[in-house]
């Protein structure tokens, strides 16, 4: 069997390294108990390390289902937010043509009276 040296760990095991961090110590964990154990047998040994290994996999698992959680509300609060964004804008377009037909309105009042101002100078 060869020997495994075990790897300096971080005390970080917040971050994105925290799930490796984890099945570092664990793997390190049963590789040592494994050494340490008498030989009796390599049924034994199979079904430590058959073991281990479900451990391993049972750990990657709930990280990818905890990842695909947030992906999905992620993906959820996008949606949201895009249809948030689409409203705002409607709303935006309907306030600028409003502005633009009293603008108008204002533009041509304007020119009326204007005319009605010279008539009444000449």
């Amino acid at each position: 069997m060869t020997a495994i040296k075990p790897t300096l760990l971080t005390d970080d095991r917040v971050g994105k390294h925290g799930l490796e961090a984890d099945l570092r110590d664990s793997v390190h964990r049963e590789l040592t108990a494994l050494r340490r154990a008498p030989d009796s047998g390599n049924e034994t040994v199979a079904n430590n390390l058959g073991a281990m290994l479900q451990r391993v996999a049972d750990s990657s698992l709930h990280e990818i289902e905890r990842l695909v959680h947030e992906l999905q509300s992620l993906r959820d609060l996008l949606e949201t937010e895009g249809e948030r964004v689409q409203r705002e804008i409607a709303e935006y377009v309907q306030l600028s043509k409003s502005s633009m037909q009293s603008t108008k309105i204002i533009a041509e009042s304007l020119a009326q009276w204007k005319s009605v101002a010279d008539k009444h100078r000449a």
